[in-house]
């Protein structure tokens, strides 16, 4: 019970990882604020950790708006007299490629995700500054923010400001005891749920068996639960000294990943005009970066056929 006394809002958290992260919490001790723009979602996640002998209340409202964050904080203050753990979940998905992603698409991705954690943090850190107890902020990045993915413009962009804006704030609320760390999740999702890839993975989970190796092991691909054991952690006393850093974990993987840092460096007398590019930056930057993610081929005994269009 290392998180006995404490204090955790959870946005997005009526279902899925956001679920999962909010039962972890109350399973090890603290109490915790649950949101969801769909009541009965928000509902039904709050039995579920009174079932289990947590405590929990819902504030039922969509994040992005100030008065959203506002509102969970209050929440968490009203019901428990405290807070001292932020996890920012909460997102939704509009994907598409650039030329036919309308702005709508974007800046409803943005202002969840990207705004939606802003303000929550915000909210969160004047209460905790104000407190002088510390507090944990935990910030629900992506493999698409570190790498790219198609089709996902507004989310890589929403994902990858989340890390940015960590590494802002680590330095920033090192002072007062606060600790803002990003978790870089990779789990059976309703979004991957439709990828013909995951399908053997996703199967097994429907069926409450073990993932195959294939998928825990080598890519680091697990369930929402593989992933909790983390948040709960970085929400600890024992994770005190960990900030500002980007951790991925799923199945039965860690990973820790770097901080954009040169790669190569050269120098040129009187500076790089073009001249001097067309015959020398090849050589002068080496190898190019990859994008995106390369997965290796499905064994043949978890291929499964690409379903009907």
């Amino acid at each position: 019970m290392s998180l006995q006394g404490k204090v955790a809002i959870v946005t997005g958290s009526g279902r899925g990882l956001g679920l999962a992260y909010a039962q972890e919490l109350a399973r090890r001790g603290a109490a915790v604020v649950v949101n969801d723009v769909d009541p009965d979602m928000a509902a039904e996640a709050v039995a579920s950790i009174q079932a289990g002998g947590g405590r929990a209340v819902a504030v039922v409202a969509p994040v992005g708006p100030t008065a959203t964050a506002q509102q969970l904080v209050q929440a968490a203050l009203d019901a428990y007299g405290r807070l001292d753990i932020l996890v920012t979940n909460a997102g939704v998905l509009r994907d598409t490629v650039l030329w036919k992603m309308s702005d709508d698409d974007f800046d409803t991705v943005i202002d969840v995700h990207l705004r939606g954690t802003f303000t929550c943090v915000r909210e969160a850190v004047s209460h905790m500054r104000a407190s002088g107890e510390g507090g944990r902020i935990i910030c629900i990045g992506s493999p698409t923010g570190q790498r790219g993915n198609f089709g996902q413009t507004n989310y890589a962009a929403a994902k990858a400001g989340i890390v940015g804006m960590v590494r802002t704030w680590a330095m920033e609320l090192k002072r007062a005891g606060i600790t803002a760390n990003a978790v870089i999740p990779v789990a059976a999702t309703v979004m991957t749920a439709t990828v013909p890839y995951f399908a053997a993975a996703v199967e097994a989970e429907e069926r409450g068996e073990p993932m195959p190796d294939f998928f825990r092991h080598d890519l680091g691909f697990g369930t929402s639960e593989d992933v909790a054991g983390l948040v709960a952690y970085l929400a600890s006393d024992a994770a005190a000294n960990v900030t500002g850093q980007a951790i991925g974990v799923g199945g039965d993987r860690i990973q820790l990943w770097s901080h954009p840092v040169p790669v190569a460096t050269a120098y040129h007398a009187g500076g790089w005009s073009y001249e001097a590019l067309e015959t020398g930056f090849a050589e002068a930057v080496g190898e190019l970066q990859s994008v995106g993610e390369d997965f290796p081929p499905l064994p043949e005994e978890l291929q499964r056929p690409a379903p009907a269009r």
